[in-house]
């Protein structure tokens, strides 16, 4: 096994000071930076780290609704925390961040140019875990909290937490009696940076597709296209998506 390679001390401080929290035990960090492209095996890759920090940042982001939102039922609740903790807010939070220019990864994935949004969220959840290793919950609170409130509130005044395809299919079932379909109209880009084209069909029409950087994501954003054109969500003046339909 090859030598693991480390940081430079200066990209390390200013990693830290990206996230606000200085390491003690910095090779938590510096595995946390590490794609499995570049590792001589995904043990010490952030894999690991990844699998925990998902679970740390459920935790806390359920703990922020609950606290934030005293009279919301179990179901309100978990549809906040699905939008929260999900794969796109994460690569959102991940992207502000600019984690991704801190991530170590094999010279395949740097040539093939901007690296996949879900190398930016695994890497937020590996740098979850790292904060939760070094320094425990409280300073991982302090870390994720700023961060998960505006997307807390902005999902529960939303009234969709961004399932577009959830309020879509709704509204199609109560209105028209029948199921969106989803059809793959294109794709490109290599098998792991793949984008999708993807078209709703919906009566006997076909809405505007989208572009997305996985399937889920095509989807969600031709369901939104959808919504738009039958009028049940428009922007409001701060340009949040708000239902003006009951669906």
């Amino acid at each position: 096994m090859g030598c693991v390679r480390r940081m430079e001390e200066q990209l390390l401080r200013e990693l830290e000071k990206t996230i606000g929290h200085e390491f003690h035990k910095r090779e938590l960090i510096e595995r946390a930076m590490r794609h499995a492209s570049i590792s001589d095996s995904r043990l010490d890759s952030n894999e690991r780290l990844e699998f925990l920090g998902d679970s740390v940042l459920g935790l806390i982001a359920c703990q922020r609704i609950y606290e934030k939102y005293p009279d919301l039922l179990e179901g309100e609740m978990t549809k906040i925390k699905s939008s929260v903790v999900s794969r796109r807010a994460c690569a959102h939070i991940s992207d502000d961040l600019g984690l991704c220019r801190f991530m170590q990864v094999g010279k395949g994935m740097h040539s093939a140019g901007d690296l996949p949004s879900s190398l930016g969220a695994a890497a937020l959840e590996a740098v979850i875990a790292a904060i939760y290793l070094d320094a425990g919950l409280s300073a991982t609170q302090a870390f994720l909290t700023p961060l998960l409130d505006p997307i807390i509130e902005s999902a529960a005044r939303s009234g969709h937490q961004q399932n577009f395809k959830s309020v879509l299919q709704q509204h199609a079932q109560q209105t028209l009696g029948q199921t969106p379909v989803y059809r793959i109209l294109d794709e490109k880009g290599p098998d792991h940076a793949k984008a999708f084209k993807i078209g709703v069909e919906l009566n006997a029409r076909r809405h505007e597709a989208s572009w997305g950087q996985s399937k889920k994501q095509a989807e969600q954003a031709a369901a939104l296209n959808a919504l738009r054109e039958l009028g049940v969500v428009r922007h409001n003046d701060q340009g949040d998506i708000r239902i003006v339909h009951d669906a």
